[in-house]
């Protein structure tokens, strides 16, 4: 007994070190370690940087214009929108002259929605992978809520060096609708990440049999009015 209380106590110690959020871990180092690829530096004195940071500009701004064309975006939240911008941007980066522009592939070779980043392209035949997001016209940017997020996956979508690069667009309201009143591009490769740790399960573990108190059923339909 003395044995399982010390394996007990043990745990719940590892436990604790495990909820203490690690701070300010540099992005590039978070990505080298995950997928074995480097983060290429953004270089605003190069002349291909420069280049690349002026079609992004003219990208940012072909898509605020279709979403003023086609009425607006409906969302509840304006941090919401920035999911609806990515086929705008997208879009966007073919006319300005990035044929390739599309959903980053994983390591399976299947494109994929979810999960960083966004959109990938190639510039002078560099990897630019691009997140896209959304903030309201009144956020303060020096506010401490995440907005950014990093998680590891069987099939992240990291799998070349490359440049790594944020558009976030501001959104406005107007009636119900969000539409694109301004733009940030951010370079992320000298970010600092947090990791913090959550504790999750599955639909098998969370209704099996023994844990199931009850359950019952209900016919909607005979009470639509």
């Amino acid at each position: 007994m003395a044995d399982e209380e010390k394996y007990i106590k043990g745990l719940e110690n590892v436990i604790r070190q495990m909820l203490t959020p690690i701070r300010n871990i540099p992005f590039d180092i978070v990505i080298r370690a995950m997928t074995g690829f480097k983060v290429i530096v953004f270089d605003k004195n190069k002349k291909e940087d420069k280049k690349l940071l002026q079609n992004l500009s003219k990208a940012a701004k072909i898509a605020a214009q279709k979403v003023a064309k086609t009425g607006g975006i409906k969302r509840p939240r304006p941090n919401e929108v920035g999911n609806d911008l990515e086929p705008f941007i997208e879009i966007a980066l073919k006319e300005v002259g990035y044929a390739d522009a599309g959903k980053p592939r994983g390591k399976s070779g299947k494109g994929k929605s979810a999960g960083y980043p966004d959109r990938e392209f190639t510039d002078n035949g560099r990897t630019v992978y691009l997140e896209v997001k959304s903030y309201a016209s009144e956020t303060n940017s020096k506010s401490t809520l995440r907005s950014f997020y990093l998680s590891p996956s069987d099939d992240f979508k990291v799998n070349k060096d490359a440049l790594h690069l944020l558009i976030a667009f501001e959104a406005v309201k107007d009636n119900d609708f969000y539409f694109v009143s301004g733009w940030k591009i951010v370079t992320v490769d000298k970010l600092l990440v947090d990791v913090k740790y959550e504790f999750n399960s599955d639909n098998k573990r969370l209704y099996k049999e023994n844990a199931v108190l009850t359950e019952g059923k209900f016919d909607y339909n005979k009470h639509i009015l």
